[in-house]
């Protein structure tokens, strides 16, 4: 048997490597998507190969995973629960999309995930690889009692121990991480407890606010029909625009967040976030949406948020509705094009000035200090118009 195996290197997916060949006799095919872990790639092929896998594939998709998959969902201001921007949610269709890609290419029957059995991530890989190809074999070893022999971390890190095989984790360390371009996760371990602080050592995108930078820094973002273009007038691909912005709000501790959400698969999950860039682009892109899009449309846009985010969190991104909503939102944003200052200072985004081509925002019109056009004596029948039902209410109950 041939298995694509999703591979970070880390502790669960290290295991696995030794266990499909031991399970299944299997060929495995690692395969890790480069979508911006930075350092955690060094030497992933070499470590693959060393232990067992009859290839590795290390796949730099970090332009397409901004291009395409991130900066749609920003056009869409998607936020789960009112204040999670999706990190690791938007990451996982991309990586699955791969992975039947090398499964076609490599003729592997099966793929493989280390996904647990109680959270997202199982849903996510395994809704778009069903999507992609409907007959693909799902291996997902944590829902399979019977053959993996592993409870929890300390076992697998006594596993790996008796085989020879060095790990980073430690027993010590035991919360679990995630990173990708747009964010980092932590979960687990000392943190399923909501009431612990995180440890301040923990944190990897972000400076603490008592070392951030003393005084505030101005920057301006471009936008072109909602998409991200530019950082202080400089033109840049998609990727290396955010990791720009990382890098600058890394500095003023921007995009922390400790938050407790709502897993599709129905339990509670304590997670905390660094967002850097991704926080400075939303609050951007929502500032330079004020002034050219259409009152309407917008409250029609800003209705599809609460689904749309749900879809991405719950792994839906290949479904047909997503779709559907995606091109609803692409069209709002045609005329979402133009500049937006924002002031950076100890954790907060400040918007302190927007301009657009596109602009609907007329000072004449709404000035205090001028007609501008506008004849004040039409709010009369407005306003009669739209109180009728409350008078009319009012008159049945007061007999």
């Amino acid at each position: 048997m041939k298995v694509v195996l999703a591979y970070s290197g880390g502790l669960d997916t290290t295991v696995l490597l030794t266990w499909l060949q031991e399970k299944y006799d299997a060929e495995v095919i690692c395969y890790c998507s480069n979508v911006g872990q930075e350092e955690e790639l060094d030497g992933l092929e070499q470590k693959a190969l060393k232990h067992g896998a009859v290839k590795c594939y290390v796949d730099d998709v970090q332009e397409e995973f901004a291009a395409d998959y991130i900066y749609p969902i920003m056009q869409a201001n998607a936020i789960y629960e009112g204040t999670y921007l999706l990190g690791t949610s938007i990451a996982r269709p991309l990586i699955a999309k791969r992975m039947i890609d090398i499964a076609n290419a490599e003729g592997a029957e099966a793929i493989c995930h280390g996904a647990t059995g109680k959270g997202n991530d199982q849903v996510r890989f395994e809704l778009t690889a069903y999507a992609l190809k409907p007959d693909i074999k799902v291996i997902a070893p944590w829902r399979m009692p019977a053959d993996f022999p592993f409870e929890g971390r300390s076992d697998m890190i006594k596993y790996l121990e008796e085989k020879g095989i060095p790990t980073t984790v430690s027993a010590s360390k035991p919360y679990s991480m995630d990173r990708n371009m747009l964010h980092i996760s932590f979960e687990g371990g000392i943190l399923e407890d909501p009431w612990n602080e995180p440890d301040e050592n923990m944190w990897c995108m972000t400076k603490p606010l008592s070392q951030a930078a003393d005084t505030p820094e101005t920057i301006e973002v471009s936008f072109e029909k909602g998409i991200p273009v530019a950082v202080n007038g400089e033109t840049l691909s998609p990727a290396a625009l955010l990791k720009k912005l990382n890098a600058i709000g890394c500095e003023h501790g921007v995009g922390r967040i400790d938050i407790v959400e709502n897993r599709f698969t129905g339990m509670k999950d304590r997670g905390v976030y660094e967002t850097p860039g991704g926080t400075i682009l939303h609050h951007a892109h929502r500032a330079l949406e004020s002034i050219c899009m259409d009152r309407e449309t917008m409250h029609l846009r800003d209705g599809f948020i609460p689904k749309y985010a749900e879809l991405v969190y719950n792994g839906f991104w290949f479904a047909p509705e997503r779709e559907m909503l995606q091109a609803a939102i692409t069209k709002s944003q045609e005329t979402v094009t133009g500049d937006v200052r924002v002031k950076l200072f100890k954790g907060g985004v400040h918007v302190c000035g927007r301009r657009s081509p596109y602009s609907l925002y007329s000072p004449k019109l709404v000035s205090f200090d001028e007609a501008g056009g506008y004849d004040q004596s039409d709010a009369t029948g407005f306003i009669k118009l739209n109180a009728l039902r409350l008078r009319v209410l009012a008159t049945m109950k007061n007999g």
